[in-house]
């Protein structure tokens, strides 16, 4: 095809990929503009589906796993690293269209502060070695890194795209989730100086999780619906599949404690995918709710929190019986979206992304503790700190 008709055939393939869900917009406020946009023309990735190779050591260099049948075993309530022990317990709230980070006290549910940051932050992400918190200004193109300690942000890092950003289980690389360029960018953790590009062909990369071993991720692709298995290693693509469902719009992404699934949340079919990550199978789809968008996982490693944003509820999955067991709805409706469980496990802290405000949800009973009214466009909001060893990234998945 040449050139010119190649660029009217992507466009109108992002045109069409928009219109789908003007009505309920895709992970941020701003997808629709984003969706719009033409996708990067850059060079894909061939990417044969083969298994990573299979092997009783972990990624070389990443701590060694406490329980090899609970990736979360570090996550236990208030099992806090000595690195973070003194640092004072904060919600921090990225409002996408207000260009700000607001700080909310979860003991009082007041907010203390308005950090000023670049243009559209989606996600506030915990940094591998739990020291900084690095705010993703997608728009800006920029990370604004606050010291979790003072809560005083620093001077903004030149990053391209970073809609998301998660770390390599051995701390070694960041990776920008590049969703409009269409890009992998491995990058150096603490600089964030360029390492290895890994262009792909889906269309919106956006969340990600790692196997047990730490060898491999998968990455959700929303604006294309579909997925991608990554060898962290070679930092190479080495799987990729489109989902069983006309209109997919994957989001969050999470492991099951044992290692031996992924579940991965879908607003377009209204609940959540399981995968096994080994054989990057076919998966199945388990119904939610409306607008499924992201999983959280309790402090016993017993159970998943689902936010179904279309609906204003979460749904409450159980890893053993393997099935939904509760659905809690918010009061008033709402539009849940993005954030965590705290420390102690009370608590779980989401955005209401199309409502200007913050939701603190009692975990035992699923009663709504408060409503938090913040900055326009909030999203993915990070609860820290949190008990764990180290982060992989996005608003807090620990290990």
């Amino acid at each position: 095809m040449p050139p010119t008709a190649m660029k009217r055939h992507l466009v109108k393939s992002a045109l069409i990929a928009g219109a789908a869900f003007v009505a309920l917009a895709a992970c941020g406020t701003e997808s629709k503009d984003r969706a719009d946009e033409a996708p990067g023309t850059k060079a894909a990735v061939p990417a044969p589906v083969k298994p990573v190779r299979k092997t009783d050591q972990g990624l070389p260099g990443m701590p060694p796993v406490l329980d090899p049948k609970d990736v979360y075993a570090a996550d236990r309530p208030n099992k806090l690293s000595p690195v973070v022990k003194d640092f004072p317990s904060r919600v921090y709230v990225p409002n996408t269209e207000s260009d700000t980070v607001s700080v909310i006290d979860p003991k009082t549910y007041e907010i203390i502060e308005t950090i000023r940051v670049g243009r559209q932050p989606q996600h506030v992400v915990p940094s591998w070695d739990l020291k900084t918190l690095w705010v993703n200004n997608d728009r800006g193109n920029t990370l604004t890194p606050i010291d979790p300690r003072t809560g005083k942000a620093g001077e903004p890092v030149d990053v391209h795209d970073p809609y998301n950003l998660y770390f390599t289980p051995n701390g070694k690389y960041a990776v920008v989730m590049a969703s409009l360029d269409r890009e992998l960018v491995f990058r150096d953790p603490h600089t964030m100086e360029r390492v290895k590009t890994v262009p792909v062909s889906c269309y919106g990369v956006n969340h990600a999780d790692f196997s047990l071993d730490g060898r491999y991720f998968i990455v959700s692709c929303e604006f294309s619906g579909e997925l991608l298995k990554v060898d962290t290693e070679k930092m190479k693509v080495i799987g990729q599949q489109k989902l069983p469902f006309d209109g997919a719009m994957p989001q969050d992404v999470k492991v099951s404690p044992d290692g031996k699934r992924f579940y991965v949340a879908d607003m377009m079919a209204d609940g959540m995918w399981v995968l096994d990550g080994d054989t990057f199978g076919k998966p199945t789809l388990l119904p939610t709710g409306k607008g499924a968008h992201g999983l959280y996982v309790s402090r016993d490693s017993r159970e998943m929190y689902v936010s179904n944003r279309g609906e204003g509820t979460v749904s409450v999955f159980d890893f053993t019986q393997n099935k939904l067991t509760k659905k809690w709805h918010l009061p008033q409706g709402g539009s849940p979206d993005m954030g965590g469980v705290s420390a102690d496990g009370k608590v779980l802290w989401l955005s209401g992304r199309y409502n200007s405000e913050v939701y603190a949800i009692d975990t035992r009973t699923g009663e709504q503790l408060a409503r938090v009214k913040v900055g326009s466009g909030p999203h993915g909001l990070a609860v820290y700190p949190q008990p764990g060893r180290y982060s992989l990234g996005h608003t807090g998945i620990f290990r």
